[in-house]
């Protein structure tokens, strides 16, 4: 399951449990949505309770970075998992965005701020 939040250059995503396919695409669309508003965006996922994913979103992640690598500003990945940790380094071959990893939700949210 996913929970969005839009706050004009800022998309909020958070995970619970296992990412479908279908949880993706509403990520997707909110992103799409996100873009119309300006040329570049803040992301903050919050994945300290998601449990894993399907087969197929990992595909559709491949594909949507490579589209999207110029999209994003900063990219805050709230886990204290260290497995979704390594996840988060490998689209960071596909973009130009600053990625940070945190255990605290404040501390990423401050650090979303503090960027252009």
């Amino acid at each position: 399951m996913i929970v969005i939040e839009e706050q004009e250059d800022l998309l909020k995503a958070s995970v619970y449990s296992e990412l479908s396919l279908a949880d993706f695409r509403e990520f997707e669309a909110a992103v799409n949505n996100e873009l119309k508003r300006g040329p570049k965006i803040k992301l903050l996922l919050h994945l300290g309770k998601m449990s894993g994913y399907t087969v197929d979103v990992m595909w559709e992640d491949i594909q949507f970075t490579r589209a999207h690598a110029h999209d994003f500003k900063r990219i805050a990945v709230v886990t204290p998992h260290m497995w979704i940790t390594w996840l988060g380094w490998f689209p960071s071959a596909f973009t130009v965005a600053e990625i940070k990893k945190f255990e605290s939700l404040a501390e990423a949210e401050s650090w979303l701020k503090t960027g252009n």
